[in-house]
C-alpha cells in the first residue's frame, strides 16, 4: 500500500487526537510548554494560529509562544528559518518512500518465494540479452534482444531485466520508455529449454513470482512506458505489453495470450493487468480462445492506441519516439509526477490515493517548474 505518511502515537505526548489531526491539548500546560521548547515542529511554527504538518503526519497547531522565561518574539525569524527546512525534509521524505513503494516486492519468504534460489536456477540459462540506451531527451529504449528465438527470455534475460528496471527506477531525468524487440519481433515469451529446466510447481511458481515483482516494479516505474509490437507478441511477450502504459503495433503485427495450448494461464501478471485494460469479458475471451489479436482488432479492444504506418524496426522507433513525445514534453519532475499520481490512482483505494495525490503534489508545489509557469502566466487556449 501506498501510505506514505501513517498518522503518529500521541501517546505520552500531552496532545490528542482529533479528527485524524493531532492538536496540542490546551488542558496541559506543562505539555504545551514542554513540546515548545523541545518538538521541532512546534519551534517550526513561526506564524501563531498555523498549523504545521511533521514527518509521521502529525499535524500540530502553532499556538502563540509562552511568555515565560527564555522565550521571546525574536525567536520567530530562527522558527521560519526551521519551517522551511522542515517542509522540505518532508518533502524528501515523502520522495523517498514512493520510490520505496515501488520497489517493494510483492512477495517474500512467507509467500514461499526464494529468490536467490531462483536466481541461481536462471542464471544456468545463457543467451539473448536486454539491452537499455538512456537518450538526453528523457526516453529510454529497452530492447528484448535475442532474435534467434524471436527474443524468447531465457534465464539470464529474466535477470537482466531486473537489473534494468533496477537502472531504470534511479535514473532521475527520465520521462519516458520504448519497450521493443530486435529483428522485426517483439518477443515469444519464455525460452522453452528454461521452461523445460524448471518442471517442478514450486520453482515454477518463483519463477512466476521473480517476474511478477520484475514486471511490477516496471508498471510503477515514474516513466510513461510504450510498448513498440512488431512481429509477434505472444505468451510471456503478450503478458509484457501489459506492464507498459500504452502499446503501438506496426502492420501486420499480432498480440496472443497462446498459454492454453501449453496447458497454462498467464503467470507474469499478463491477466490480472488485461482485465484492466479491456475488462474482464474480452481478457476471457482473449485467454481461453487464445485468440489473436491483430492491430485492426487491438484498436476496438483499446488494447492498443494507435497503428504506425512503418512496418520497419527503424522506422517504427521513430514513429514511436514522435508518439511518445507529445506526452514527454515538459520537465521531469511533473511528468514523474503525473505518472506517480495515475498510478497511485489505479491501485490505491480512494482515501490512500488522494493521501498520495497530496504528498506528490507537494513535491512538485513551489518547484521550479511550478514558479516558472507563474512568470510566464500561460494562457490555455
Amino acid at each position: 500500500m501506498l501510505n506514505l505518511i501513517p498518522l503518529v502515537s500521541a501517546r505520552h505526548t500531552g496532545l490528542s487526537r482529533n479528527s485524524g489531526f493531532l492538536a496540542e491539548n490546551p488542558a496541559s500546560s506543562c505539555a504545551h510548554h514542554y513540546w515548545r521548547r523541545h518538538n521541532p515542529a512546534a519551534l517550526a511554527a513561526a506564524v501563531p494560529g498555523s498549523a504545521v504538518v511533521v514527518p509521521g503526519g502529525a499535524a500540530f497547531s502553532a499556538a502563540p509562544p509562552c511568555r515565560g522565561k527564555g522565550h521571546s518574539w525574536s525567536q520567530a525569524g530562527l522558527r521560519a528559518e526551521m519551517a522551511v527546512s522542515l517542509c522540505k525534509k518532508i518533502f524528501q521524505t515523502a520522495k523517498k518512500r514512493i520510490i520505496q513503494q515501488r520497489r517493494m516486492s510483492l512477495y517474500n519468504v512467507a509467500h514461499g518465494y526464494e529468490e536467490e534460489l531462483i536466481k541461481k536456477k536462471l542464471q544456468q540459462f545463457a543467451g539473448g540479452s536486454i539491452n537499455l540506451s538512456k537518450e538526453d531527451n528523457g526516453i529510454g529504449i529497452l530492447t528484448v534482444n535475442n532474435p534467434q528465438l524471436m527474443n524468447a527470455f531465457t534465464g539470464t534475460m529474466m535477470l537482466e531485466l531486473q537489473e534494468k528496471v533496477a537502472e531504470l527506477e534511479n535514473w532521475k531525468d527520465g520521462k519516458g520508455l520504448i519497450i521493443c524487440g530486435a529483428g522485426n519481433t517483439f518477443c515469444s515469451g519464455s525460452d522453452l529449454n528454461t521452461v523445460k529446466a524448471i518442471p517442478n510447481s514450486q520453482d515454477g511458481m518463483n519463477m512466476c513470482m521473480f517476474m511478477q515483482n520484475t514486471l511490477t516494479r516496471l508498471m510503477r516505474l515514474p516513466l510513461i512506458s510504450v510498448a513498440l509490437i512488431q512481429g509477434k507478441a505472444i505468451g510471456g511477450g503478450a503478458e509484457l505489453t501489459t506492464a507498459c502504459d500504452f502499446r503501438l503495433m506496426t502492420p501486420g503485427s499480432e498480440i496472443r495470450f497462446v498459454h492454453k495450448h501449453m496447458g497454462l494461464v498467464p503467470g507474469w501478471g499478463g491477466a490480472a493487468r488485461l482485465v484492466r485494460i479491456v475488462g474482464s469479458g474480452a481478457a476471457l475471451r482473449l485467454l481461453s480462445g487464445a485468440l489473436k489479436v491483430d492491430p485492426e482488432r487491438a484498436l476496438r479492444l483499446g488494447l492498443s492506441e494507435e497503428t504506425l504506418l512503418s512496418p520497419e524496426e527503424s522506422g517504427s522507433l521513430e514513429e514511436a519516439r514522435a508518439w511518445l513525445s507529445q506526452y514527454t514534453e515538459g520537465p521531469a519532475s511533473v511528468i514523474r509526477a503525473a505518472k506517480q499520481v495515475v498510478t497511485a490512482g489505479r491501485e490505491l483505494p480512494l482515501e490512500d490515493a488522494l493521501r498520495t495525490e497530496k504528498d506528490i503534489f507537494g513535491t512538485v508545489w513551489g518547484g521550479p517548474a511550478n514558479l516558472q509557469a507563474l512568470v510566464r502566466r500561460p494562457k490555455h487556449k
